[in-house]
């Protein structure tokens, strides 16, 4: 079995360790909902400027994290997620933007790559499937958000295709699928199913499970994993979390938590220093 790509770094956040690992410049991560001084139903870390918590209590969180990653508000940049695949390429005066206000995140966004330095790409979930991109030979990175709309919509392979327009090779790309929503706690219906199909037209081992008459188990991860090797990544290139934001009630869940709950974030970036 696969080690778990994540490991424990403090009450706040999991890094990725086979990436940062021996190389202190590159973070790169996801928040759980410890530490924070948000109240309920968003305790405690919510990292979600646009879910009803008082803004003053997101922006303590957030300080924290840039604090232990040592990566200022500044430098972050966070975006109004849509459940697209539309995806932005920030670099430095793109800095602090959706930081410590929702209004200036970038807007109609689920996609973030970038090559520049002292800059933090962020983005929130609640059961959506965290996409992490690392180019070893130019190290360049990148984050997306995949829920089941994004993911149908080849949000994954959309974002290796922008890589290798910026000049990046396919093999040289590593894929993190990160904490997210199991099989067994994701049940959609027949309208979802249908989508998913006609996006594996050609595959014969589709990634869910009839639960009851037009109910279905989907496994939101292998989906993403199965249209990435359709993109032209070897599986070997990718890795998946085995954590579950629905089953660990370190992360939140909107599904579990009866859709008000706060975000969990994902972050990745190069420190110059």
């Amino acid at each position: 079995m696969l080690k778990e790509p994540f490991v424990f770094e403090s009450e706040a956040y999991y890094s990725i360790g086979e990436w940062t690992e021996g190389n202190p410049k590159l973070i790169a991560g996801i928040t759980t909902r410890g530490g924070g001084v948000s109240s309920e139903p968003f305790n405690t870390l919510n990292m979600g400027l646009h879910v009803g918590d008082e803004e003053t209590s997101v922006i303590h969180n957030r300080q924290r994290l840039a604090t232990e990653l040592d990566m200022p508000l500044i430098s972050w940049v966070a975006a109004e997620q849509t459940h697209g695949n539309n995806i932005y390429y920030p670099c430095l005066k793109d800095a602090g933007q959706g930081a410590t206000d929702y209004k200036s995140s970038i807007k109609d966004t689920d996609g973030f790559l970038t090559g520049e330095r002292d800059m933090l790409l962020t983005m929130c979930y609640a059961d959506c499937v965290p996409l992490y991109f690392l180019d070893r030979e130019t190290g360049m990175v990148g984050l997306a958000h995949a829920g089941w709309k994004g993911t149908v919509l080849g949000i994954g392979p959309k974002m290796v295709n922008e890589f290798v327009k910026k000049g990046s090779s396919i093999s040289s790309l590593e894929v993190v699928i990160g904490p997210s929503i199991c099989s067994d706690c994701y049940v959609v219906d027949d309208y979802v199913i249908d989508k998913v199909k006609k996006t594996l037209e050609d595959e014969n081992n589709l990634p869910y499970n009839l639960k009851e008459e037009g109910q279905y188990n989907l496994d939101l991860k292998k989906l993403n994993q199965k249209l990435l090797i359709h993109g032209g990544l070897n599986p070997d290139q990718i890795r998946t979390s085995s954590f579950c934001s629905s089953c660990h009630e370190e992360f939140f869940s909107y599904r579990r938590d009866g859709g008000k709950t706060g975000r969990i974030m994902s972050f990745i970036g190069w420190k110059e220093k």
